[in-house]
């Protein structure tokens, strides 16, 4: 009687840990199918969507994150630059941006689903320099109608707050707003339109 207790006791510890070990390589095999669902690293750069928090930006400070590797700036205007805006139109190349480089939902005076809120790729249109936020009001080497926006210092282009270029400089067109949505109110993703 007591060897059939034994082998009772024994037989239930192999069936545990059979049972136990075939679950662990179960849990093994599944986790990379499972991440194999996601995009990889490498997909997200050639083009998957980016999600972007923007609850940290305070008015008037610029964010940079990355899609299809490129800069992605998100700028959180004040709202004496949102204003400042129509008061430059003279002063653009195209300053109805008819040039075809935003999605429709960003067809407007600010070029942006939010008005305080710009979404543009940070690649100057002339040569693909990366210009450098300058939301200082007007420094004496971009002149006295500078309200703020970006300076592009290898061949002097320059974009407004809206990232519409200014007449007579190098670049031919306004900075490219992507494809984006807010999917709430503190999270953009970049590479969807709504």
């Amino acid at each position: 009687m007591d060897n059939q207790e034994i082998n009772q006791g024994r037989r239930r510890f192999l069936v545990l840990a059979t049972a136990g070990a075939g679950g662990a390589a179960a849990l093994g095999v599944a986790t990379p199918f499972a991440a194999s669902w996601f995009p990889s690293e490498k997909a997200k750069a050639a083009g998957a969507p980016v999600e972007i928090d923007i609850s940290k930006i305070e008015a008037g400070q610029m964010l940079t994150a990355e899609w299809r590797g490129k800069p992605i700036w998100v700028v959180n205007r004040t709202d004496q630059q949102v204003k400042d805006l129509k008061s430059l139109d003279g002063m653009m190349a195209d300053p109805n941006s008819e040039v075809d480089h935003q999605p429709e939902n960003c067809k407007n005076g600010t070029r942006s689903i939010k008005p305080n809120v710009l979404v543009a790729i940070g690649i100057c249109t002339h040569l693909g320099c990366s210009p450098t936020y300058r939301p200082d009001i007007a420094p004496a080497d971009l002149g006295a109608d500078w309200k703020g926006g970006f300076f592009c210092p290898c061949h002097g282009s320059k974009f407004d707050i809206a990232g519409r270029v200014y007449s007579g400089v190098p670049a031919p067109t306004n900075l490219v707003v992507p494809p984006h949505k807010y999917l709430n109110d503190t999270t953009i993703l970049v590479g969807e339109e709504s």
